[in-house]
Protein backbone atom coordinates (compact mmCIF):
# COMPACT_ATOMS: atom_id res chain seq x y z
CA UNK A 1 0.00 0.00 0.00
CA UNK A 2 2.62 2.97 0.68
CA UNK A 3 4.44 2.03 -1.86
CA UNK A 4 1.50 2.16 -4.34
CA UNK A 5 0.83 5.65 -2.69
CA UNK A 6 4.11 6.97 -3.00
CA UNK A 7 3.92 5.75 -7.31
CA UNK A 8 0.90 7.62 -7.38
CA UNK A 9 1.69 10.70 -5.48
CA UNK A 10 4.72 11.02 -7.22
CA UNK A 11 3.33 10.43 -11.06
CA UNK A 12 -0.21 12.63 -10.46
CA UNK A 13 0.59 15.16 -7.67
CA UNK A 14 -2.37 17.29 -6.34
CA UNK A 15 -5.14 14.90 -8.05
CA UNK A 16 -3.96 11.87 -6.37
CA UNK A 17 -3.52 13.86 -3.38
CA UNK A 18 -7.05 14.79 -3.65
CA UNK A 19 -8.37 11.03 -4.21
CA UNK A 20 -6.55 9.36 -1.88
CA UNK A 21 -6.96 12.24 1.36
CA UNK A 22 -11.15 11.96 0.34
CA UNK A 23 -11.04 7.97 0.58
CA UNK A 24 -9.51 8.47 3.47
CA UNK A 25 -11.46 10.92 5.46
CA UNK A 26 -14.74 8.32 3.26
CA UNK A 27 -13.25 5.44 6.14
CA UNK A 28 -10.37 3.78 3.63
CA UNK A 29 -7.22 3.30 5.68
CA UNK A 30 -5.21 5.50 3.38
CA UNK A 31 -2.10 6.78 5.49
CA UNK A 32 -2.19 10.42 5.33
CA UNK A 33 1.47 10.58 7.25
CA UNK A 34 2.50 9.13 3.93
CA UNK A 35 0.70 11.16 1.53
CA UNK A 36 0.88 15.01 2.68
CA UNK A 37 4.68 14.94 3.42
CA UNK A 38 5.12 13.55 0.30
CA UNK A 39 3.06 16.48 -1.25
CA UNK A 40 5.77 18.18 0.62
CA UNK A 41 8.47 16.61 -0.45
CA UNK A 42 7.51 17.68 -4.02
CA UNK A 43 7.02 21.05 -2.93
CA UNK A 44 10.28 21.06 -2.07
CA UNK A 45 11.61 19.97 -5.17
CA UNK A 46 9.53 22.34 -7.29
CA UNK A 47 7.43 20.25 -8.71
CA UNK A 48 4.08 21.21 -6.37
CA UNK A 49 2.82 24.29 -4.77
CA UNK A 50 3.07 24.05 -0.97
CA UNK A 51 -0.27 26.06 -0.16
CA UNK A 52 -1.64 23.70 -3.30
CA UNK A 53 -1.01 20.26 -1.40
CA UNK A 54 -2.78 22.14 2.02
CA UNK A 55 -5.29 23.28 0.45
CA UNK A 56 -6.20 20.41 -2.04
CA UNK A 57 -5.46 17.73 1.53
CA UNK A 58 -8.33 19.80 3.30
CA UNK A 59 -10.56 20.51 0.86
CA UNK A 60 -9.90 16.52 0.46
CA UNK A 61 -10.73 15.85 4.04
CA UNK A 62 -13.85 17.45 3.90
CA UNK A 63 -15.41 15.66 0.93
CA UNK A 64 -14.28 12.46 2.08
CA UNK A 65 -15.63 13.51 5.94
CA UNK A 66 -18.97 14.78 4.17
CA UNK A 67 -19.38 11.46 2.36
CA UNK A 68 -19.03 9.41 5.57
CA UNK A 69 -21.07 11.73 7.35
CA UNK A 70 -24.24 11.98 4.53
CA UNK A 71 -23.88 7.93 4.29
CA UNK A 72 -24.19 7.63 8.21
CA UNK A 73 -26.96 10.23 8.60
CA UNK A 74 -29.25 8.35 5.87
CA UNK A 75 -28.41 4.71 6.40
CA UNK A 76 -27.04 4.76 10.31
CA UNK A 77 -30.22 4.37 12.23
CA UNK A 78 -31.19 1.74 10.00
CA UNK A 79 -27.95 -0.48 10.24
CA UNK A 80 -27.71 0.27 14.06
CA UNK A 81 -31.60 -0.97 14.35
CA UNK A 82 -31.59 -4.04 12.03
CA UNK A 83 -30.82 -7.40 12.31
CA UNK A 84 -27.11 -7.41 11.79
CA UNK A 85 -26.91 -3.99 14.31
CA UNK A 86 -28.82 -6.59 17.16
CA UNK A 87 -26.66 -9.44 16.13
CA UNK A 88 -23.61 -6.62 17.23
CA UNK A 89 -25.51 -5.70 20.32
CA UNK A 90 -26.55 -2.54 19.02
CA UNK A 91 -29.91 -1.14 19.92
CA UNK A 92 -31.26 2.34 20.22
CA UNK A 93 -29.64 3.30 23.43
CA UNK A 94 -26.57 3.48 21.47
CA UNK A 95 -28.28 6.28 19.21
CA UNK A 96 -29.22 8.42 22.35
CA UNK A 97 -25.50 7.67 23.34
CA UNK A 98 -24.15 9.34 20.38
CA UNK A 99 -26.81 12.01 20.61
CA UNK A 100 -25.52 13.13 24.28
CA UNK A 101 -22.33 12.87 23.23
CA UNK A 102 -22.46 15.27 20.07
CA UNK A 103 -24.74 17.32 21.67
CA UNK A 104 -22.54 18.03 24.84
CA UNK A 105 -19.03 18.06 22.53
CA UNK A 106 -19.56 17.83 19.13
CA UNK A 107 -17.45 20.21 18.11
CA UNK A 108 -14.23 19.64 20.22
CA UNK A 109 -14.69 16.13 19.09
CA UNK A 110 -14.83 16.50 15.66
CA UNK A 111 -11.85 19.11 15.97
CA UNK A 112 -9.62 16.41 17.98
CA UNK A 113 -10.47 13.98 16.19
CA UNK A 114 -9.59 15.13 12.93
CA UNK A 115 -5.83 15.53 14.44
CA UNK A 116 -5.92 11.94 16.10
CA UNK A 117 -4.30 9.46 13.67
CA UNK A 118 -6.78 6.43 13.21
CA UNK A 119 -9.64 8.25 15.05
CA UNK A 120 -9.64 10.95 12.10
CA UNK A 121 -10.29 8.22 9.60
CA UNK A 122 -13.31 7.35 11.27
CA UNK A 123 -14.86 10.40 13.37
CA UNK A 124 -17.29 10.83 10.72
CA UNK A 125 -19.41 7.92 11.03
CA UNK A 126 -20.35 8.38 14.81
CA UNK A 127 -21.01 11.95 13.85
CA UNK A 128 -23.15 11.20 11.43
CA UNK A 129 -25.83 9.00 13.97
CA UNK A 130 -26.02 12.27 16.15
CA UNK A 131 -27.75 15.63 15.55
CA UNK A 132 -24.45 17.67 15.03
CA UNK A 133 -25.21 20.16 12.20
CA UNK A 134 -23.68 19.72 8.54
CA UNK A 135 -22.16 23.67 9.39
CA UNK A 136 -21.07 22.61 11.93
CA UNK A 137 -19.74 19.55 11.00
CA UNK A 138 -18.02 21.05 8.08
CA UNK A 139 -16.65 24.00 10.92
CA UNK A 140 -14.94 21.53 12.55
CA UNK A 141 -13.81 19.17 10.09
CA UNK A 142 -11.87 21.96 8.15
CA UNK A 143 -10.50 23.57 11.85
CA UNK A 144 -8.87 19.98 12.52
CA UNK A 145 -7.62 19.04 8.56
CA UNK A 146 -6.03 22.28 8.00
CA UNK A 147 -3.51 22.66 11.13
CA UNK A 148 -2.97 18.65 10.71
CA UNK A 149 -2.42 18.89 7.01
CA UNK A 150 -0.16 22.35 7.41
CA UNK A 151 2.13 20.10 10.11
CA UNK A 152 2.62 16.99 7.50
CA UNK A 153 2.87 19.02 4.47
CA UNK A 154 5.71 21.33 6.18
CA UNK A 155 7.37 18.70 7.53
CA UNK A 156 7.44 16.72 4.09
CA UNK A 157 8.66 20.17 2.39
CA UNK A 158 11.55 20.25 5.63
CA UNK A 159 12.72 17.15 5.02
CA UNK A 160 12.45 16.63 1.58
CA UNK A 161 13.50 13.29 0.09
CA UNK A 162 13.54 12.43 3.91
CA UNK A 163 9.78 13.23 4.01
CA UNK A 164 8.24 9.07 5.51
CA UNK A 165 10.51 10.17 8.58
CA UNK A 166 7.32 11.93 9.75
CA UNK A 167 5.24 8.45 9.56
CA UNK A 168 8.20 6.69 11.31
CA UNK A 169 7.88 9.30 14.04
CA UNK A 170 3.87 9.48 14.37
CA UNK A 171 3.97 5.63 14.44
CA UNK A 172 4.36 4.72 18.04
CA UNK A 173 1.89 7.03 18.41
CA UNK A 174 -1.03 5.06 16.67
CA UNK A 175 -0.68 1.89 18.76
CA UNK A 176 -1.72 3.51 22.08
CA UNK A 177 -4.40 5.42 20.40
CA UNK A 178 -5.65 2.13 18.69
CA UNK A 179 -5.78 0.71 21.67
CA UNK A 180 -7.50 3.84 23.46
CA UNK A 181 -10.15 3.48 20.34
CA UNK A 182 -10.81 -0.17 21.53
CA UNK A 183 -11.40 0.70 24.94
CA UNK A 184 -13.59 3.65 24.63
CA UNK A 185 -15.51 1.86 21.60
CA UNK A 186 -16.38 -1.02 24.62
CA UNK A 187 -17.10 1.49 26.82
CA UNK A 188 -19.62 3.17 24.28
CA UNK A 189 -20.57 -0.53 23.64
CA UNK A 190 -21.77 -0.89 27.37
CA UNK A 191 -23.02 1.93 27.67
CA UNK A 192 -25.31 2.11 25.23
CA UNK A 193 -26.40 -1.49 26.27
CA UNK A 194 -27.22 -0.11 29.16
CA UNK A 195 -29.42 3.13 27.74
CA UNK A 196 -31.09 0.61 25.43
CA UNK A 197 -32.11 -1.66 28.33
CA UNK A 198 -33.74 1.31 30.37
CA UNK A 199 -35.52 2.23 27.43
CA UNK A 200 -37.21 -1.41 27.38
CA UNK A 201 -38.01 -1.29 30.98
CA UNK A 202 -39.59 2.43 30.84
CA UNK A 203 -41.90 1.03 27.42
CA UNK A 204 -42.51 -2.03 29.23
CA UNK A 205 -43.82 -0.06 32.85
CA UNK A 206 -43.92 -2.05 36.17
CA UNK A 207 -43.88 -5.76 36.71
CA UNK A 208 -47.84 -6.13 38.32
CA UNK A 209 -47.90 -7.72 41.53
CA UNK A 210 -48.90 -11.04 41.97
Amino acid sequence: MTQWLISLVASWGLIAIFITMTGESAGLPISSEIVVPLGGALASQGKLSLPAVIAVSSVANLVGSLVAFWLTRRYGERVVLSRAGRWMGLSRGHLRLANRFFDRFGLWAVFLGRLLPIVRTYISFPAGISHIGYVRFTLATLAGAIPWNFALAYAGYRLGRHYETVAAYLGPFVIPIAIGVVILLAVGWWFGRRLGEEEVEIVAGPTPAA
